[in-house]
């Protein structure tokens, strides 16, 4: 039953308020009100609008005196002042307000008690209820009843704009953080992601200060209790890799590692579904029934089936699920410290190994590096791999500077030893448009290998332009591969964009230098002549 919820303190009026709504009754509003449509699998399927992606670009914070010094300001963090903050806010609440009713979703960030987050979603879509109903982490009936007030609100107003001529506000699309408030306010996109990345954003500010690392991964659990951290951005294989039938999910993207281990930040798996198979995923695709939400994919409008290998609409396509739909999913979402920390990039030039056993030093060195390709669709204008670096595989949700989260790291991985690996997951033979990229069963493959232990002291050869030592023999996995400058058709090509990335490596890590320290330093790609 809908529970009925004053909303003035947040000055909303609406008359109609739905408050934490079953799916049957979001699904039933969202195909008569927003044209959703209900797919053969029993899953829900609806557009995001013009914004297939999230808009980092349009991502905004608050700047105060309380925060700035803390804050990693620049790129990533845009500053607006409080003013054109209260201006936006005010816009998406003035819009709310014009609506017949209001979606509410309240539930939890952080799994573990002591790290747990409140947090209310008002928002006039379904959809976007539906979507954060699966991914924050689900409130018991007794629990909603005394939820009480929340400690973060995210205000989504996304179908209306932005006003451009507001100061500091560059676009129709305004993606807004107040620390101080704990408000987020999103106008000028449907994209439901930007709602997810809100609450990862504030975690990323909250949890360093207590000690915590917050970090952008998934997780998984052996047999043993042997728990397998995998960071990596979208598209590098962190859904698809956690979800292993032989290993318990802990979560697919969001998680803290604290005193007593890790903990999945959400409730639910935002999977991307492009070229999605059950004999390639069979995980992922079996989630994907009643309750979950397919975010902007094609289907047969007369057969319902789903056209999983369509990119008509974006690559960026979506799956949105409790975590639970993953049938051997850890619930709750809490597990010990990790045994291994496997760094995933998806490396578009091609140069890089399928797997590497990484120093501590080298550990450091690639987690503030970084490095991958942004994958076509997961934001807004990107068509095809770009290369990229983002610091500590979460520049983009980082509030606070990469060396705060990277000095947490190394305390972490020498209290409890740690292995680290670097797998790449992009191309081989060639950069992208010349190479293919590693299919998805040798990664599988090195993988296993990894947690079975058989690559801990397998044969390695060193590369003498990254340094990187590139295991030799995966059982299951042809060995012409694991060498990339054997795996290309000329060496010296190889050898070529190799020293081409590295100098983009070395440009790319003057900005952590001093503060890293010269071991770390030294264990990047060093000059080559």
């Amino acid at each position: 039953m809908t529970v009925p919820l004053d909303l003035s303190q947040h000055e909303i009026t609406v008359p109609v308020v739905i408050r934490n709504a079953p799916p049957a009754r979001l699904y039933e509003e969202a195909v008569t009100r927003e044209g959703a449509g209900i797919v053969a699998s029993g899953a829900i399927a609806i557009r995001s609008g013009d914004k297939t992606g999230r808009s980092p670009k349009d991502k905004h914070v608050v700047r105060t005196p309380e925060s700035e010094a803390d804050v990693w300001w620049g790129t990533v963090n845009h500053a607006i002042d409080d003013h054109t903050f209260l201006l936006n806010r005010q816009r998406a609440i003035d819009y709310l307000n014009t609506r017949d009713r209001i979606y509410v979703c309240d539930g939890y960030a952080g799994w573990d008690p002591a790290s747990r987050l409140k947090v209310r979603v008002l928002c006039a879509r379904a959809y976007h209820a539906l979507y954060m109903r699966n991914m924050l982490i689900r409130p018991t009936a007794g629990e909603l009843e005394q939820f009480g007030d929340p400690e973060y609100v995210i205000y989504n107003a996304g179908q209306f704009p932005a006003n451009r001529l507001t100061s500091q506000i560059a676009s129709r699309t305004s993606i807004d953080l107040s620390l101080e408030r704990r408000e987020q306010v999103i106008l000028g996109s449907e994209y439901a992601g930007e709602m997810k990345k809100g609450v990862f954003t504030l975690m990323h500010w909250l949890l360093p200060a207590r000690g915590v690392l917050s970090m952008h991964c998934s997780a998984n659990e052996g047999p043993a209790g042997d728990v397998s951290l995998f960071f990596g951005l979208s598209g590098t294989g962190k859904t698809t890799l956690s979800a292993d039938p032989a290993r318990r999910l802990i979560g697919d993207d969001e998680h803290g590692w604290g005193d007593g281990g890790v903990f999945n930040i959400e409730g639910g798996c935002y999977a991307k579904c492009i070229g999605l198979s059950a004999a390639k995923e069979p995980e992922i695709h079996a989630a994907i029934r009643f309750g979950t939400v397919l975010e902007n994919v094609v289907y047969d409008a007369v057969t319902r089936q789903v056209d999983f290998d369509s990119a008509v609409i974006t690559e960026n396509t979506r799956a949105a699920y409790p975590i639970e739909y993953i049938d051997n999913a850890l619930v709750p979402c809490v597990a010990g410290h990790p045994r291994h920390v496997i760094f995933l990039t998806c490396d578009a030039s091609g140069v890089l190994p399928p797997v590497s056993r990484l120093s501590r030093e080298q550990t450091m060195y690639h987690f503030l590096s970084g490095y991958t390709a942004r994958v076509a669709g997961t934001e807004m204008g990107v068509v095809e791999p770009q290369v990229a670096f983002s610091a500590c595989f979460s520049a983009a949700f980082l509030m606070r500077h990469p060396t705060v989260y990277a000095r947490l790291l190394a305390d972490k991985l020498s209290r409890h030893t740690a292995r680290a690996w670097l797998v790449n997951t992009g191309w081989t033979g060639g950069a992208y448009g010349q190479g293919r990229r590693i299919d998805l069963a040798s990664t599988r493959r090195i993988i296993d290998a990894i947690h079975a232990g058989a690559l801990d002291e397998a044969p390695v050869e060193r590369d003498r332009v990254f340094g990187l030592d590139a295991v030799t023999v995966v059982p299951g996995v042809d060995g012409r591969i694991l060498v990339p400058s054997r795996a290309w058709l000329d060496p010296r090509q190889w050898e070529q964009a190799a020293r081409g990335l590295a100098a983009r490596f070395r440009d790319n890590f003057t900005a952590y230098a001093s503060l890293a320290g010269q071991d770390v330093v030294a264990a990047g790609p060093g000059e080559v002549f």
